[in-house]
């Protein structure tokens, strides 16, 4: 390769990495992470074959394994879905369009780690990736030592990502079902002259009785504006 053309490289892998340290998946522990047993199974979505099995080699020489290969955007869901891998690498250009497109179809369907393969820096492309919720970036041709921090930092950030969305999805439920309560307490004052703690343990006893949730008696209530045959001595 002429010095021209690797220090286009080079800047190339710079840009990525300058992007990288002020990417959400960025942590400063990225080089540990590199250093730990590595056993990832993953899925390769790229039509070039010497691009493929050099990822292949890599992937393999770190300890993991590739449980798939792809070509296609439309193999993507599909290879994730039968594979189930620990992580996905995309290339960009697909002939039935791009790793961007792959990527969000599985962050739709069946939500993992991915990585995209790039030859070239395209902001566009890496704003548009990152919205369709890839977690890395490698670049072409795949530099080995390259291979396992972005694989363990996309893993990392995926789990933590992963985290936070059961979490505020928790968060949620108990604010739908406090909402429900609230409104189920409501109907008891006005239609059974009954205080708010009065009410709430009404509701409280119901649902013990009857082994059911607070909002799920508190839902019945709504439906039917009464008690009903969920009612039970005050």
């Amino acid at each position: 390769m002429c010095a021209a053309a690797e220090q286009g490289r080079d800047s190339s892998r710079f840009i990525i990495a300058r992007f990288c340290r002020h990417a959400p998946w960025h942590r400063p522990c990225c080089l540990q992470l590199g250093m730990k047993t590595r056993r990832w199974r993953v899925l390769i979505v790229d039509d070039h074959a010497p691009s493929r099995a050099a990822v292949a080699e890599a992937v393999g020489a770190q300890g993991g394994t590739v449980v798939g290969n792809g070509s296609r955007v439309e193999d993507a869901v599909r290879l994730v879905d039968k594979h189930r891998p620990d992580v996905v690498l995309l290339a960009v250009g697909l002939p039935d369009g791009d790793g961007i497109e792959a990527a969000r179809r599985v962050m739709t369907a069946l939500p993992c780690p991915i990585v995209l393969l790039t030859s070239h820096t395209d902001p566009d492309i890496t704003a548009g990736a990152v919205e369709a919720g890839v977690l890395g970036f490698l670049v072409k041709p795949l530099r080995p030592e390259e291979l396992a921090p972005a694989l363990e930092v996309a893993v990392s950030r995926f789990r933590e990502l992963e985290a936070v969305r059961k979490e505020n999805e928790e968060l949620k439920r108990k604010l739908e079902s406090r909402k429900l309560v609230d409104r189920a307490k409501g109907i008891l004052m006005t239609r059974m002259g009954l205080t708010e703690p009065e009410a709430f343990r009404r509701i409280q006893k119901t649902a013990m009785d009857t082994r059911k949730t607070m909002a799920e008696v508190a839902q019945a209530l709504l439906l039917t504006n009464t008690m009903g045959p969920l009612s039970t001595t005050r």
